[in-house]
């Protein structure tokens, strides 16, 4: 006879734990969520094994793409200008093989190149406009000087010489001298040099005196200069020039040297009259000079 007793069931449970899992499973149905998911084999949907089923996937944005592009190309190439500019000022192949000089009249060229012999297999970024000055403070007569690279190994070297205004007698000798009074060279034969005479020097005339003498001097054109024999100053105030065909210059003071000059050689290139010659050109007031 068949059974008339109906199968039974048991909960999920009873107690704290139930009404929990209860309290859970109903407050599930309060949250949205969105997820990606792979369709099933049967046509459904399926999340990916551990993959949180609410995230959502977006893509980068291109303009922070191309940014990311430009700063990392640009980290590349400062790299390597960064590895050439290295190799550039170790490398032996941009050492100093060659200097050209220019620039030179009293010197000779070989006398400088002489001088900056230890800048030979120095790398041509190395050296600089000071390391050329120091090696060439030996010889007096360079005033300035500059350089210049060009490579893979010459070496440029632009000298500024003093320029000679006047020379000291000094015994039998005549010493070269510049605005400052600074010997450039010496010479026992004053008519080789187309420069006026001081006698003495500042040694015997006093340093004043010879600084007005000397700033004089170098206001004056080559070919005015030429002209000269001999320079003298009672004070600062009375600068005197002698020609070598004997007349006098009165210079005056220091005062507006480069109009004086101007003033001076024009007289000079004026026609001579063999009846009344000139004897004494005064520029002392270059605005009114004065023959006689």
């Amino acid at each position: 006879m068949a059974s008339t007793r109906r199968p039974t069931y048991k909960t999920g449970g009873s107690g704290p734990s139930a009404k929990a899992k209860t309290e859970a499973g109903a407050g599930r149905h309060d949250v949205i969520s969105a997820s990606k998911a792979a369709p099933s084999a049967e046509g459904g949907s399926a999340a990916a094994p551990g993959t949180p089923d609410n995230v959502l996937s977006f893509p980068e944005p291109k303009g922070k793409r191309i940014r990311r592009n430009i700063i990392v190309a640009a980290s590349i190439v400062a790299a390597i200008v960064a590895g050439l500019l290295v190799a550039a000022v170790y490398s032996p192949l941009f050492a100093v093989r060659t200097v050209a000089v220019d620039g030179t009249r009293m010197l000779t060229p070989v006398q400088v190149q002489v001088a900056l012999e230890p800048l030979h297999g120095k790398p041509l970024p190395q050296v600089s406009d000071d390391d050329v000055r120091k090696l060439l403070e030996p010889l007096v007569q360079v005033k300035a000087v500059t350089s210049e690279a060009r490579p893979p190994s010459v070496l440029v070297v632009h000298v500024q010489e003093r320029t000679p205004v006047a020379l000291v007698k000094q015994g039998e000798v005549f010493q070269l001298v510049d605005v400052d009074g600074v010997q450039l060279g010496t010479t026992q034969d004053p008519a080789s040099v187309q420069l006026p005479v001081i006698d003495g020097g500042a040694g015997v005339i006093g340093k004043d005196l010879f600084k007005a003498i000397t700033a004089v001097l170098a206001a004056l054109p080559a070919d005015v200069l030429a002209k000269l024999s001999d320079a003298s100053a009672k004070s600062v105030d009375a600068v005197e020039l002698k020609l070598v065909d004997g007349q006098t210059i009165v210079w005056g003071n220091a005062g507006e040297k480069e109009l004086k000059a101007k003033v001076l050689s024009a007289l000079l290139k004026a026609p001579a009259n063999p009846k009344n010659p000139v004897q004494i050109y005064d520029v002392s007031v270059p605005r009114h000079p004065v023959t006689r």
